[in-house]
């Protein structure tokens, strides 16, 4: 029987499930999707149903591999990535989550980190794991798991229960329940994970109040994690790759070399920068994560995170109407000259970087009787723009230099006004790759590479193909002034949020 020579790719999404089959050459074959339901049980709440995505991933990973031709035998490798810093609690003894997911998204512990860092810890914990105190992060919603599930605490400390983010709790069902870990770059978003020692931290599971037999052992990014179960597929097969979505889009880019940056628009959008094995500590609240690590040697990269990007635009579909289909947001830009003085301010889940404010809400400034809905929906895309520009502006600061270029990718990507937009708020070229499936592709890397599929970095830059290419255009005064509009937009956002938050506090109340 000849080797197999195709990857399967899981790409465990925030509202969607894809598994996708990609070839030697990198290229996928087969895609089989599924959406699955967001639960929001009170404001700033945000649920996922670990059965529907279990479920989905079984689905989604049988029609590709079936759709792909090659079979299960002939798929030499499965890589894993996932949405980050989502949280599930399990029993060990049934599989069976505890609790609902809490989705990164998730504000319900904003109290919890606020009297952290009152009380002086978030220095130490941004020393140790490169993040801010913040509830996107997993180690509060884990700890509000244990607290709000009657016995979860006591049974953890026993051992009965396992934690995971997304990515354990996939490996724990295909492998029938045999292996409890994750990686380097999942580990690292928990509040848990020292970077530089690169292990857990037992003061920093102190400071948490996490049982250290709650969690997965942790490994390189290309790793032999196990093999999946009899009856899954028709044949077993490895899974040799794991990594949280936004670094496997930096790997899945072939942005190898220190200096080069890839920014995803999906729910949310991630700027992430090559720093290099030498991690970079941020003074403009930007987060310090591991790349990836490959043979025990790690690479680094500053990370900026902007919690609403095609968010926003599924908001003007689902929450109000204004569109039926995301794609229809490129023409209706298009379809007027400007904004009409429209600023949206997406903070529905508060502000990422580089404010990093839990109270800020949405906003939508500059309304008029002539603002129309086309007006609305080039706001939400030009939002995406002007967050980007200020992320690429703190890593500069930073001490970073300029970007020669950004490759993107992700669903946003696909929209060309975007794309230009960017180009001209960043003046700097937009390249965008042939195949924008680049987070499914890095997870797909990093399989082969433990599979020898790939022998090393270079043998997968060369995968790496350029489509379409956006060069700035936008004259220096127009942007000068559209950014000074988004700068006042943001200010009156903080500024609203922080006396939201000061009228919560009220002894009137």
């Amino acid at each position: 029987m000849a080797e197999p020579t195709h990857i399967l790719a899981i790409d465990q999404g925030t509202t969607s499930t894809r598994a996708i089959v990609f070839d030697h050459a990198a290229r996928p074959v087969a895609v089989a999707q599924a959406e699955f339901a967001q639960h929001y049980p009170r404001p700033g709440w945000v649920e996922h149903d670990p059965e529907d995505i279990w479920r989905d991933t079984l689905a989604t990973a049988r029609e590709a591999i079936a759709t792909s031709g090659v079979g299960a035998a002939g798929i030499a490798g499965i890589g894993i990535t996932n949405q980050r810093e989502t949280v599930v609690v399990w029993d060990r003894a049934t599989g069976a989550a505890i609790h609902p997911a809490i989705v990164w998204q998730d504000r319900r512990t904003a109290s919890v980190c606020a009297r952290l860092k009152a009380d002086g810890h978030e220095a130490m914990v941004r020393e140790k794991t490169g993040l801010l105190l913040d509830p996107y992060f997993s180690a509060t919603k884990l700890a509000w798991i244990l607290d709000a599930v009657p016995g979860a605490r006591d049974r953890a400390e026993r051992g009965e229960l396992a934690f995971g983010t997304i990515d354990s709790f996939l490996l724990w069902r295909l492998t029938g329940g045999a292996v409890h870990a994750t990686d380097v770059t999942n580990a690292s978003r928990t509040l848990l994970f020292d970077i530089h020692a690169q292990q857990w931290d037992e003061a920093l599971c102190r400071l948490f109040g996490i049982p250290a037999a709650l969690l997965p052992a942790v490994h390189d990014n290309s790793h032999l994690f196990g093999t999946t179960a009899d009856g899954l597929f028709d044949a077993a097969i490895p899974v040799a790759g794991m990594v949280g979505d936004q670094q496997a889009a930096l790997f899945g880019q072939a942005c190898f070399t220190a200096g080069m940056a890839k920014s995803t628009y999906g729910t949310g959008c991630f700027v992430l920068l090559n720093t290099g094995e030498a991690p970079v500590a941020s003074a403009h609240r930007l987060l310090t994560t591991p790349a990836y690590r490959l043979n025990g040697r790690m690479t680094y990269a500053l990370e900026g995170s902007i919690f609403a990007a095609g968010a926003a635009v599924k908001w003007l579909r689902d929450g109000i109407g204004v569109i039926t289909h995301a794609r229809e947001t490129n023409d209706m830009a298009t379809q007027v000259p400007d904004s009409h003085g429209v600023y949206m301010v997406p903070a529905f889940v508060g502000l990422g970087a580089p404010h990093w404010d839990p109270d800020a809400r949405g906003a939508i400034f500059g309304l008029t009787f002539g603002a129309t809905q086309a007006h609305l929906a080039r706001a939400a895309l030009e939002a995406v723009g002007y967050q980007t520009l200020d992320l690429a502006d703190a890593m500069i600061a930073d001490g970073a230099e300029a970007f020669a270029t950004m490759r993107v990718d992700g669903g946003m990507a696909a929209n060309d006004w975007l794309c230009q937009f960017l180009a001209d708020l960043l003046g700097v070229a937009v390249e965008r790759p042939v195949h924008l499936e680049t987070t499914a592709l890095g997870a797909a890397f990093h399989a082969g590479l433990a599979v020898g599929l790939w022998p090393d970095l270079d043998a997968l830059a060369k995968t790496w193909a350029r489509g379409d290419c956006f060069e700035p255009q936008m004259d220096a005064a127009r942007r000068d002034t559209l950014i000074a509009g988004w700068q006042d937009a943001v200010a009156k956002t903080l500024t609203g949020a922080a006396a939201g938050a000061a009228a919560e506090t009220s002894p009137h109340r």
